[in-house]
């Protein structure tokens, strides 16, 4: 989720423009719910930026930690996210595009074997890149086998066409919308709805819930703690948790490391 995840990760991103189209037929709920994804979905990172941290996952029995390095980089009518994930024996690659008036746009490699680019080295993923685009159902599929999905990294379900407020509550000691955002065509394995604690001050996530295809409770999304780096605070860990099949993961950046 990177100050996209930073706020919920690491950057911010972007809805497509007809927001404001058709609102007449919407509940006053459903206007300001897509007006709310807006907001969140229009904080643009203002630097390029690089983190470093570790996947730390269990699941069956099993824990191990994956190296990961978070980057964006902001360009003109865009800014992207690289995920990079090195594991014993192959790198994983994430390319996530957000423009303006566009939805995202993924690409995933989970055997890289070209040069991941630095800051500055912007690809050009149809002539660099190999693997293909994603869409559909591919986008929710694990990054790097851990508990968040290709879809959650990029907030995904912001875009969505169903944006509801539900509630205004206290959650972990801040006061917050409670926004519903809900799938027009989920897949067997994908999330039906997701329910968000939206901070009212900052616009970031302070919780998530996660529903599949049948309306159950799959996962729980938790930013674990953050610290203010350069006068802006940045996303130090957060949390996602599988209740179906009790894996988790936790992302941990080290902020005081820095290319």
């Amino acid at each position: 989720m990177i100050r996209r995840l930073a706020s919920v990760a690491l950057a911010g991103l972007i809805v497509s423009g007809a927001v404001a189209a058709g609102t007449n037929l919407l509940s006053d709920a459903a206007i300001q719910g897509r007006q709310l994804a807006q907001q969140i979905l229009e904080q643009w990172p203002a630097n390029d930026l690089t983190n470093k941290g570790v996947l730390d996952i269990r699941a069956g029995g099993n824990h191990f930690q994956v190296p990961v390095t978070c980057k964006t980089i902001v360009t003109v009518g865009t800014w992207r996210s690289i995920y990079e994930a090195n594991l014993t024996n192959r790198t994983v690659v994430l390319f996530v595009i957000h423009a303006a008036t566009q939805p995202n746009t993924y690409f995933y490699d989970s055997n890289f074997t070209g040069q991941v680019p630095i800051l500055g080295d912007i690809p050009l993923l149809g002539h660099r890149f190999p693997s293909p685009q994603l869409s559909g159902a591919a986008v929710m599929s694990p990054f790097a086998g851990s508990d968040f999905w290709i879809g959650d990294l990029g907030l995904e379900f912001f875009h969505w066409p169903g944006q509801t407020i539900l509630k205004h509550e206290m959650r972990r000691g801040r006061a917050c919308q409670v926004l519903e955002s809900t799938n027009p065509d989920p897949t067997p394995a994908g999330y039906s709805r997701v329910v968000s604690w939206i901070d009212n001050e900052t616009l970031g996530i302070v919780q998530a819930e996660a529903y599949d295809a049948k309306g159950d409770l799959l996962k729980e999304f938790y930013p674990k703690s953050f610290k203010k780096v350069n006068g802006q605070w940045e996303l130090q860990e957060m949390e996602i948790r599988n209740d179906q099949t009790g894996s988790r993961t936790r992302l941990e950046f080290d902020l005081n490391k820095r290319d």
